[in-house]
């Protein structure tokens, strides 16, 4: 029995989905909800369409679902509906959010699904190295903590600056290294397991409150090896 994997197409739901691949739990398709409420709590919202390369990379069935409305109620009752039609193992990348998981719980037990979560109480810090020793390239797409300032857009989240996150915690203020307070929010644009990688060429950011949101313009797959746009190491 397959599994349908949560993915937003930041690193958390996409390495909780490979992970679920390597521990007998294989994912027969990939589902992205896209909420009409852009500071929506419970779900991703930075360039979901590019989710669809994602899967396209890695040779996965993909659906996305439209969220009519706005609200909890909404967006649960969205989530519910679209894990509805299937059965075996829901994989979501949660990994401190309670607001998160409980209701994803929630939804499952409805459903009578099992939830499988593979990040859950684990160490931020301990989350993102693996994460970057797994080969992912990870950009921040989405930044709304204070020590997070606007030139970090688009940048690869390595193990330097990893520590430059901590060290800004430490130093500025308080923030999950990982970014699952929504401190930021990530875009993988390349894996392992990927055939290509995404490229783009050029990269919009917009800041607007104290919020900072980086956006590839003309994405799309092309091999490793072909000359990519502007900025894209």
């Amino acid at each position: 029995m397959t599994a349908t994997a949560l993915l937003s197409g930041g690193k958390d739901s996409l390495y909780s989905a490979y992970l679920a691949e390597t521990q007998a739990r294989p994912v027969g398709e990939l589902l992205t909800l896209h909420p009409s409420d852009p500071e929506s709590m419970l779900y991703h919202t930075p360039n979901l369409d590019l989710v669809a390369l994602q899967a396209r990379s890695w040779g996965k069935p993909h659906r996305a679902v439209a969220i009519e409305g706005n609200g909890e109620a909404a967006e649960e009752a969205a989530l519910e509906a679209a894990l509805a039609g299937s059965r075996g193992w829901v994989i979501a990348g949660a990994i401190a959010s309670s607001y998160q998981w409980s209701r994803l719980q929630r939804v499952c037990y409805t459903l009578g699904r099992p939830l499988y979560t593979p990040l859950w109480g684990k160490d931020p810090a301990r989350v993102v190295r693996e994460e970057i020793a797994a080969g992912l390239d990870i950009r921040l797409a989405h930044l709304a903590a204070e020590p997070l300032t606007p030139e970090l857009a688009g940048r690869r989240l390595d193990l330097a600056l990893l520590a430059e996150l901590e060290r800004r915690s430490r130093t500025v203020r308080p923030l999950h290294v990982a970014g699952e307070g929504g401190e930021y929010e990530s875009l993988v644009v390349d894996a392992p397991f990927f055939r290509e990688r995404i490229v783009w060429d050029r990269a919009e950011v917009h800041e607007r409150g104290g919020v900072t949101r980086w956006r590839p313009v003309g994405a799309r797959l092309a091999p490793r090896s072909a000359e990519t746009g502007p900025a894209q190491t």
